[in-house]
C-alpha cells in the first residue's frame, strides 16, 4: 500500500514537470474508486506543454563517463603543418606588409586552419589556432608561448613562413579534452 502512493506520487510530479515520457517503459499500479488495482502503462509524451525554462533543461544531454583519460589516435602532426605550410603559403605568397590588411589576414587565415584541421575529424581535441603576422624590416622578433598540458596526449603544431615583405607565424595547440 506504501508502494503504490510512493508508485502515484512519482508519477504525480513527473506529470506535473511534464517528464512523462520517461514513465513508458515502467509500469505502476493506481488505486480505482473502488479500492482496487489496476495496472497501467504511460505512452504520453507530454502532458502539459513546456515552458521555455522547461525546454532549455530538456536541451541538455547527460552523457556517461567514458573513463577514457588517453587518446585512442594521437594527434596527427605532421598532416596539420602541412596545412599550416599549404594556407600560409596560398594566402601570403604574393602579398606586401601593409598593417590593416595583414591584421584582416590573420584572422581569416586562423579560421581556415581551424575549419580543415576540425575536418581531419580527430575525436576529442580542443584546438587554438594562434597566427602572427609582421614586416620584415631586419629586425628580430621573439614570440613566446606558456601552456599547462598533459605531454603524453596534447601537441602543438607550427610552422613560420617568409616572403620579402612580412613574415607570418601560425601555431595549432592541439589539448586533449577527457
Amino acid at each position: 500500500m506504501m508502494a503504490d502512493t510512493a508508485k502515484d506520487g512519482r508519477a504525480h510530479s513527473l506529470k506535473k514537470e511534464g517528464n512523462v515520457s520517461s514513465l513508458s517503459s515502467h509500469e505502476f499500479q493506481r488505486k480505482e474508486h473502488h479500492g482496487r488495482l489496476k495496472d497501467c502503462v504511460s505512452s504520453v509524451s507530454y502532458v502539459d506543454e513546456p515552458s521555455q525554462h522547461d525546454a532549455a533543461s530538456h536541451l541538455t544531454v547527460q552523457m556517461e563517463n567514458t573513463y577514457q583519460l588517453g587518446p585512442t589516435e594521437h594527434f596527427p602532426v605532421a598532416i596539420v603543418n602541412q596545412i599550416l605550410k599549404d594556407v600560409l603559403t596560398n594566402y601570403l605568397q604574393e602579398q606586401q606588409y601593409d598593417p590593416e590588411l595583414c591584421r584582416q589576414m590573420a584572422k581569416t587565415i586562423s579560421e581556415v586552419i581551424k575549419a580543415q584541421v576540425k575536418d581531419l575529424e580527430i575525436p576529442r581535441y580542443k584546438l587554438i589556432v594562434v597566427v602572427h603576422i609582421g614586416p620584415r624590416r631586419g629586425q628580430s622578433i621573439l614570440i613566446g608561448s606558456r601552456c599547462l598540458w598533459n605531454p603524453e596526449s596534447d601537441t602543438f603544431a607550427s610552422h613560420v613562413f617568409r616572403n620579402s615583405s612580412l613574415f607570418a607565424l601560425a601555431n595549432v595547440y592541439a589539448v586533449y579534452f577527457e
